[in-house]
Parts: C-alpha cells; sequence; structure tokens
C-alpha cells in the first residue's frame, strides 16, 4: 500500500562498510532478522537517539559507546529490548560481547539496535546463534539485503545513494532506514544508517546527522507517537583518498552536507510514503511564521488531527477540520483574519474564513489525490517549516491491534 515508493533504487557501495545479514527466527523462522554492519578500522561514527524516557536497553549502550571506537553495529528485528530493566541491559551487552568475541575487537566498539514488540526479554541465545552466518555474509554489496533485514511492519525495503566528485574522487553516500508506524521522531526515525567514504572529524560528523536528523527525520509523522528504539547514524570510514573533513566549511563539506541531507529526506520520506496502512503522502507546508516552532506547532496540530487524517483517508475536503487544528496549536495572538489555507493549488480560506472562488469540486479533486499539500500562511511573519504525514485508514487500525498475534 506504499505511496509512490516503489523498488529500491540503485545503492552504492561504500568502501570499508561492510553489511551481512542472517536468520535468528526471533518472531519467525526462517526470516533475515539480524543485520551486522563492519566499519573500517579508523572509521568516525555518529548518531542521535530518541528522547523517549523509556528508551530501549540498546540505546542507552549504543549512546554511551558511540563517540568511542565503534567497528561493529549490530541490529536485530523483532524484539525492541525496550520496557526490560536492568536484564534489557545484561541481554543487550551479552550479543555484544559474543560479536566481540567472535570479530576479535572490544566489546564497547560494537553498537547494539533493536527493533520489534515492547517489553518482552530479548531472545539472546537465538541473536548469538545467528551472529556467525552474519558475519560470514560481511560485503560491501549487501545494501538491498540489510534494508530487507531490518524491516519490521515495512512493506518494503528503504534506501537511497548519492556520489559527487571532489578533486577527480569520487564520494559516495549511502543509506537504509525502516519504519511504518510508531512514527513521530523526537531526533530521528525508528533505525536509519547512512554511511559515506569522506573523512570526517567525530565532532564534525555529529552536527552532519543532527543538522541533517532535524530537517528530514524530525519532520516525518505517521502517528504521533515517538518509538523507545529510535536512532540514526552517520558513519564515515575515511577510505576516499582526500583530506579529513574538520571543519563545517569548504567546498568539500558542502558537497558532502548536501549529499547526506539528500540520502536523510529520500529514506525519511520513504517512511511516510510507506507508512501502516496509508493511502496518501501529505505536505503540510506553514509559512508566514513569527518564528520556526509556531510553523511546527501549527504543522503538526494538522498532521496529528485524526479528524483531517480520516478525511483524507476518504477523500473528503473538509477543510473546516483544518482550520480548527490551526486554531488550536496553541500559537499566541493568533489572528485568523490573516490565515490563508490551500489544498494544492486551490484556496479554500482566504482571511480565516470560505473562499469565495472555492468550490467542493475543486477541493474533492485535490483530495482525490495520491499525494497531496496542505499550505498554509499565517501573514506573521517569514519562518517556514514543513512536515510530511499520511492518512489514517482502516488497515493502520488492522495492522496496529494485530501486532503481537
Amino acid at each position: 500500500m506504499a505511496v509512490g515508493l516503489g523498488p529500491l533504487p540503485a545503492l552504492h557501495p561504500v568502501p570499508g562498510f561492510e553489511l551481512g545479514i542472517s536468520s535468528a527466527g526471533i518472531k519467525r523462522s526462517g526470516r533475515k532478522d539480524v543485520v551486522v554492519m563492519r566499519c573500517a578500522e579508523g572509521s568516525s561514527v555518529a548518531g542521535v537517539f530518541t528522547l523517549n524516557a523509556f528508551c530501549a536497553a540498546p540505546v542507552i549502550l549504543a549512546r554511551q559507546r558511540v563517540q568511542g571506537t565503534v567497528r561493529y553495529l549490530l541490529t536485530n528485528t523483532g524484539n525492541a529490548n525496550a520496557g526490560t530493566g536492568e536484564p534489557g541491559l545484561v541481554a543487550a551487552r551479552r550479543t555484544c560481547e559474543k560479536l566481540a568475541q567472535l570479530t576479535g575487537v572490544d566489546a564497547s566498539a560494537v553498537l547494539p539496535y533493536s527493533t520489534g514488540v515492547i517489553g518482552e526479554p530479548l531472545p539472546v541465545e537465538k541473536i548469538e546463534g545467528a551472529l556467525q552466518a552474519a558475519i560470514d555474509d560481511l560485503s560491501v554489496d549487501n545494501w538491498a539485503a540489510a534494508a530487507t533485514g531490518i524491516m519490521t511492519t515495512d512493506t518494503l525495503p528503504k534506501g537511497a545513494s548519492r556520489q559527487f566528485s571532489h578533486d577527480g574522487v569520487t564520494v559516495t553516500v549511502t543509506g537504509i532506514s525502516k519504519g511504518a508506524g510508531m512514527i513521530r521522531p523526537n531526533m530521528a526515525t525508528m533505525l536509519g544508517y547512512i554511511a559515506t567514504d569522506a573523512k570526517v572529524s567525530q565532532s564534525v560528523l555529529q552536527d552532519l546527522i543532527r543538522d541533517g536528523a532535524n530537517k528530514s527525520f524530525n519532520r516525518i509523522t505517521i502517528d504521533g507517537d515517538t518509538s523507545t528504539n529510535d536512532c540514526c547514524m552517520l558513519i564515515a570510514t575515511g577510505q576516499a583518498d582526500l583530506p579529513q573533513i574538520t571543519e563545517a566549511k569548504g567546498p568539500l563539506f558542502e558537497a558532502l552536507k548536501k549529499a547526506v541531507f539528500d540520502v536523510c529526506m529520500e529514506v525519511a520520506q520513504a517512511i511516510v510514503r510507506d507508512g501502516e496502512g496509508a493511502t496518501k503522502f501529505v505536505t503540510v507546508e506553514v509559512n508566514g511564521g513569527g518564528n520556526h516552532q509556531e510553523c511546527l506547532d501549527v504543522g503538526y496540530a494538522v498532521a496529528h488531527s485524526p479528524l483531517i487524517k480520516t478525511a483524507l483517508f476518504a477523500s473528503d475536503p473538509n477543510w473546516g477540520r483544518i482550520l480548527a487544528a490551526v486554531g488550536r496549536a496553541g500559537v499566541p495572538d493568533l489572528d485568523v483574519s490573516k490565515i490563508d489555507v490551500f489544498l494544492g493549488g486551490v484556496c479554500i480560506a482566504s482571511q480565516g474564513c470560505r473562499a469565495t472562488t472555492y468550490t467542493e469540486e475543486q477541493g474533492s479533486a485535490v483530495m482525490a489525490e495520491e499525494e497531496i499539500t496542505i499550505r498554509i500562511e499565517l501573514g506573521r511573519g517569514d519562518c517556514s517549516e514543513t512536515i510530511w504525514t499520511t492518512d489514517l485508514s482502516h488497515e493502520y487500525v488492522k495492522i496496529n491491534a494485530e501486532y503481537r498475534t
């Protein structure tokens, strides 16, 4: 049911970054559900993590270890290892220790990631038993297989890749993500991994993924739920024969920033397009805000409204619901007489009330489309923000009602 999301594009290998996939049978026998990623020695690794107070055990460990020496990333699906307390931390450490033992690195050089059902013990033995097969499968060409291996309720794998040339050297940026429900990231998406062969200092890399996530993963929402397991990682292997980027300036940094931001945006929007039960891909654009936060407040009020989302599913141009959401967004001293609202290119409300040129037929035609833009002009200032979301369908309810069955 993914909206405008087709097969994976070509995902260019990143020198110095390998991926291996195997089956632990966590949720069902034979499913590829364990992914091991190996970073070349000397790689820089940065990440952003969920701000959910009930963050998962692997998030706690990965956040602690990310600024040290990182050689391996270990991901399992089918079990979130969240809401599991101290036993969950012990379990996450055990899987890292086993991978470290098999590969000859220190356990602190292994970062764990989990996604799936919350509150159930991590099946450590199953994961440990699948590690050697994943190690044996390590290859720079396994991006597509890994994109499938990290899926849960996703219907399609998600990935993007960019290349650019600097001083005659080709630099690659490739990334994958997963997520279809429990999506209102408060830093990133449920799981995202982006790698480049550029050589980048850890501090610059950290700022780069934070800024990239803020403009992409932090601007998507499906159901308004921030996961316990959200993370997005950026790895720089340093294999490209170019100087190290130590400052956020210069032609090489700007080219890398554009490539990273493009990959972030593509895989973030792919999550929305593959939202659980989604039939519409919806862009909420808020312009004319007095500051960026009030634009976000209005955008999320619209994007999270069950009444608007169900109207989108029904292709019903019930524009009064949009006005109501804007009005309750909490913007101080909001002058509704200055607000215009558009569905696509159709002005549905002008100066706070129904536009004199608007007809129901115009609104119905826009709402019947798979990709819809809701544009809100606040008339308060020069700030703008854009959020991407979905409709709310019968299928979303069914998927989440049956999630554990």
